[in-house]
């Protein structure tokens, strides 16, 4: 099943509406002025680089005030037990703009690693990354790109892959083309209190056990906060997110993201419908409650399958269905703006909803299932639970696209799906950090 030409239904409706549309969102906001920094002389860039380089186990490398402008990146190389401290995210800042070689701006491998109160700018890769380390936190740090959306700049600003204890807090990431705070592979998992705005995903929590996302904002991105599961890569799939007591507002912002290849995973975030909230794609055992989700034009929540993709949905040791899901307790609001209609997930939900052409959901659910478990969706097979109060004055889609795109079908039936389960997460070990 592949909506690759889904788009030439939606040319009624685009006309329809041309009157009403306008360009899509966009932003070029800075969180800090750092123009009016103080220029680190050479020597500060170079102690910095030597702290670095030179840091044994143990040690706290201190980044005094000012603006720092290096050539080359910053790398902690398995090393344990390291306090990396900045003067403030307004007052420390790592500018990578001069940087000519290598991916990302500052790349920390090590256990029991910390690095506090400091911005980073213009990597022309990733922001911050830390790979294959164990108890690493992120605290007060802000990853920008101050060019703005730009499809040029860095793919995601907090980068923590194949980890494990991972605690993100206080955090800001903004304009990234792919995600800004991004979390993958890895397993035990704290991303709270911190602001994404201005990227293609805010939040995104991808291949990974055992997480909990709270008390974050994330506004103004394409897609506000995502769970997914992609096939074909070295941890197959992940279980256990915790989405609460997050502000997921007006993600209505232009998708800047390219592809990367024409391979599964080389542009699914491309895929991302501006107006996106929540998107769980492949994802399994998540709860998601509590969450203000307001104004995003296209859909509240969207639960997918992999199949919307269009890629293959075989692989090994991986499912593309998502499962065992549970929302609940959750707060919507509905703006007026069209829906997209850009891309062809937005143009799915904008044309062939249960609500009327145009209309913005609150809840969507694509509607594939593992037949192989049943026959029929009204047994709710996939597990999928949804006790929202006044679910009759939300707008709630079911689609059934197993025929293709010449007969698409939508029903606001909700009532398979008035259950409840139970998702377990323990985040004990990263509450310590």
């Amino acid at each position: 099943m592949t909506f690759k030409t889904i788009s030439r239904f939606a040319g009624l409706l685009s006309v329809s509406l041309s009157i009403l549309w306008s360009c899509s969102d966009s932003s070029n906001e800075q969180t800090f002025d750092s123009s009016k920094l103080r220029k680190a002389s050479q020597d500060d860039v170079e102690k910095v680089i030597e702290d670095f380089i030179l840091a044994e186990d143990g040690d706290i490398i201190q980044i005094p005030s000012g603006f720092y402008s290096f050539k080359t990146q910053l790398i902690l190389d398995s090393k344990n037990n390291i306090r990396i401290k900045g003067a403030g995210m307004g007052e420390t800042v790592l500018s990578f703009r001069e940087l000519r070689a290598g991916g990302e701006g500052v790349k920390l491998v090590g256990n029991n690693v910390k690095i506090e109160d400091l911005s980073i700018e213009d990597a022309p890769g990733d922001g911050i990354k830390s790979q294959h380390s164990v108890g690493i936190t992120f605290r007060r740090i802000n990853v920008t790109w101050t060019n703005g959306d730009k499809s040029e700049n860095g793919t995601y600003a907090i980068y923590p892959v194949q980890c494990r204890n991972v605690m993100i807090d206080e955090c800001i990431a903004s304009h990234s083309k792919d995600a800004g705070i991004y979390v993958g592979q890895s397993e035990n998992i704290i991303v709270r209190n911190s602001l994404a705005f201005g990227n293609v995903a805010g939040i995104e929590i991808e291949n990974s056990d055992n997480a909990e996302v709270y008390g974050n904002t994330a506004r103004d991105n394409s897609g506000g906060i995502l769970v997914f599961n992609l096939p074909g890569l070295p941890k197959t799939e992940g279980r256990g997110t915790k989405i609460y007591d997050n502000d997921v507002i007006s993600n209505n912002h232009v998708n800047f993201a390219m592809p990367l290849s024409d391979e599964p995973n080389g542009n699914t975030v491309t895929m991302i419908p501006p107006g996106s909230g929540i998107i769980l794609l492949a994802a399994k055992d998540v709860e998601v409650y509590n969450n203000r989700i307001h104004k995003n034009k296209t859909a509240g929540i969207a639960i997918a399958n992999y199949h919307i993709t269009g890629f293959p949905t075989e692989a090994p040791n991986w499912s593309p269905f998502t499962s065992n899901i549970y929302l609940h307790d959750n707060d919507y609001k509905r703006t007026w703006k069209i829906p997209d209609l850009t891309k062809e997930f937005g143009q799915l939900i904008s044309v062939y909803n249960a609500h009327g052409k145009g209309k913005t959901q609150d809840i969507i659910y694509d509607g594939f299932w593992d037949k192989s478990i049943s026959d029929d969706i009204s047994s709710n097979p996939m597990k999928v639970c949804i006790k929202e109060s006044g679910m009759e004055k939300l707008h709630f889609t079911l689609f059934d696209l197993w025929e293709g795109e010449e007969n698409i079908k939508a029903s606001k039936d909700y009532t398979p799906f008035q259950c409840e389960t139970v998702i377990k997460t323990d985040v004990s070990a990263v509450a310590k950090l």
